[in-house]
């Protein structure tokens, strides 16, 4: 364990919980500022951000260095495309997708700045409200995940340095990386968890508790909401102490048989032939309009809407983009960056657009076509509507069964998220060690639920969004910087692997991460021979098939 790392990412986080116990207040007030500060200046930033990552990974795509494999040239996949689409889905969308499906095209409906005249709170305004939810679920988060989690899986088990985000400096900073530039990467890729995995879990713990007040009468009082974020934090705690193969595995894959089953009743019971149209329709028109509605930036930034949605959802893709980028690099090794790329960025965006179709889509029927009442749930209780759409099916007992199999799928949502968080945090600590130190996992599982206590303590869904645009500010910065070293390395490896001219071999022996001529990573005559566990770039354990680390 590093000590430079464990000690400031403690002092860190301690001091933000201890300062919202304290005074509350002054913690929301100074929250509201940056958020209001972002929206107002910012916004164009984030937006064409997302948009370069994207071109970034369409060039790596059809770029011949999409036939690189990440890990050895050996190496094949270890997971079956069911099991990591499953952790994918799951660590890459898990809460978010159950609070957001039904409640998003309701918000959009009303007032999407993409609105034609008059077809507000209609269901001629329904496809606009829905290509506005499919973009912020889309390629753009997808693409920011697959970055991360490429220049990961590349440094460490192709190149074998530290599994860390610091790793994909090196061809930029060389033995630096183990010094103060990349402590900062790593404290940023934290910081960012951290408070990313707070948002979800905040917003969670709000849906379980409407969950628990529809069946079973649970009054919606404050402390509620707090109580079940510490248990279900205890709980994601003990999955990821028990470690990657018997906890989170485990979870990823009920998560995806329970969303199966959740979304199939939805179609079955549902306005079945709407809502396969629905789909296919919007994905036609998301195909359409995505570039233009990507790159929109709102020229007057104080209406709020573009703050309140795109640019928060930016900022919180890019927050978990060292979670779920870690997650999906541990998870990924063999695979070539062609089949990383696709793989992340379009099929789990195609079963988002289902879901969201399915579910919005039942949503926007009922509150349309049958007098449902969603929007009025919506605008008075963002977290209740998933509930009063599957009550609106009149199943009676089957309803209920078919609710507590919703809010069951949404606490495994929420411990897999929480303890992935938790194993991604401690690695980053522990310099990349794969199976950090139990009482570190403990420490930081309690930790991430102690933040979204005070986030919600401190100015409820408003304090939640700042938290990730703050914190995915700093790391959208590392990210280019992540851009910058990987396409060195994978140009001086193309250059490597060149076959010689007439004369002979024309480069002479380089540095494995790098390219430059020099030593190894593990050979580096600068590299510090003292560090503590885990700083020196040893080969990371061999991920086996039960391994997993953060959708």
């Amino acid at each position: 364990m590093n000590p430079v790392m464990a000690t400031a990412s403690k002092v860190i986080i301690l001091a933000f919980v201890l300062a919202g116990v304290v005074a509350p207040e002054t913690v929301g007030e100074i929250f509201g500022w940056v958020q209001t500060w972002i929206n107002d200046n910012l916004a164009w930033y984030y937006i064409l951000s997302i948009a370069i990552f994207i071109f970034f990974v369409v060039f790596l795509i059809f770029s011949p260095y999409g036939s690189i494999r990440l890990g050895k040239d050996t190496d094949r996949p270890e997971f079956s495309n069911f099991s990591w689409f499953s952790m994918l889905f799951g660590a890459g969308m898990g809460i978010g997708l159950l609070f957001w499906s039904v409640s998003e095209p309701l918000y959009h409906v009303q007032n999407a700045p993409f609105l034609e005249e008059g077809t507000a709170n209609s269901m001629e305004g329904a496809g606009t409200a829905m290509q506005v939810t499919f973009l912020h679920w889309g390629l753009h988060g997808w693409a920011v995940y697959v970055i991360v989690g490429m220049a990961l899986a590349y440094f460490s088990y192709r190149k074998g340095l530290p599994l860390t985000i610091r790793a994909a400096l090196y061809p930029i900073l060389g033995k630096r990386i183990y010094g103060t530039w990349g402590h900062v990467a790593d404290l940023l890729a934290v910081f960012g968890t951290v408070f990313g995995v707070a948002t979800t879990l905040g917003l969670g713990a709000g849906q379980i508790q409407a969950g628990l007040n529809h069946l079973f009468g649970v009054p919606m009082d404050a402390w509620v909401k707090y109580v079940l974020i510490m248990v279900i934090s205890c709980v994601a705690t003990l999955s990821a102490v028990s470690g990657v193969g018997r906890g989170i595995k485990m979870l990823s894959e009920l998560n995806m048989w329970l969303s199966i089953l959740l979304i199939t009743v939805f179609v079955v019971v549902g306005p079945t032939v709407f809502l396969l149209g629905f789909f296919i329709t919007n994905v036609g028109d998301y195909v359409t309009n995505v570039i233009p509605m990507g790159l929109w930036v709102d020229p007057n930034p104080e209406s709020g809407w573009q703050g309140t949605w795109t640019i928060f959802y930016w900022g919180w893709w890019i927050a978990w983009a060292p979670f779920v980028g870690m997650f999906i690099a541990r998870v990924s090794r063999g695979r070539t960056i062609r089949e990383f790329a696709v793989g992340v960025l379009v099929v789990p965006t195609l079963i988002t657009f289902f879901w969201m179709a399915i579910f919005g889509g039942t949503a926007l029927w009922q509150e349309f076509e049958e007098n449902g009442g969603i929007i009025d749930a919506v605008n008075e209780d963002i977290a209740r509507p998933l509930f009063l759409v599957i009550d609106n099916f009149g199943l009676g007992v089957l309803g209920s069964v078919l609710a507590f199999i919703a809010l069951v799928l949404i606490i495994t949502y929420f411990v897999t998220s929480s303890d992935s968080g938790t194993l991604v945090v401690t690695t980053l600590i522990s310099m990349g060690k794969e199976e950090p130190p139990a009482g570190y996992r403990v420490f930081w599982g309690l930790g991430e639920g102690a933040v979204a206590a005070v986030l919600l303590a401190s100015g409820g869904l408003a304090a939640l969004q700042t938290a990730s645009l703050a914190a995915g500010l700093p790391f959208s910065i590392i990210m280019f910087i992540m851009m910058w070293g990987l396409m060195k390395a994978l140009a001086a490896e193309r250059a490597v692997a060149a076959p010689p001219g007439p004369a002979g071999p024309s480069v002479a022996p380089t540095h494995e991460a790098t390219g430059e001529p020099g030593a190894t990573p593990r050979d580096d005559p600068g590299h510090p021979s003292g560090e503590p566990d885990g700083a020196r770039a040893e080969e990371p354990e061999r991920v086996t098939v039960s391994d997993r680390a953060g959708d």
